[in-house]
């Protein structure tokens, strides 16, 4: 069972990783109709947590930083983190 909440959870950081990229990728072009509004849900879902990032990483040369902070922290920090837990918890 604790195993099965883990490859959940991987797979939830793993989906919420791809909406920031898309998220990230949208932002470089002029939207209108459909992707604006798709824009619209991706910066409701992302933008709370890259801006957590963005309040601590100006951009560099024009370009931001903060979507690929978001992440390798979830990547590397929050998934990994709440994977101990909940084995550590389940056990």
């Amino acid at each position: 069972m604790s195993v099965q909440l883990v490859q959940i959870l991987r797979s939830v950081g793993q989906f919420y990783v791809v909406l920031v990229i898309v998220y990230t990728i949208m932002s470089w072009f002029p939207l209108s109709g459909a992707a604006l509004d798709i824009y619209g849900v991706l910066a409701s879902l992302c933008e709370p947590f890259v801006g957590v990032f963005r309040r601590f990483i100006p951009p560099m040369g024009g370009i931001d930083f903060s979507p690929w902070a978001a992440i390798l922290a979830v990547e590397f920090v929050i998934v990994p983190l709440l994977s101990y837990l909940i084995l550590a918890v389940v056990r």
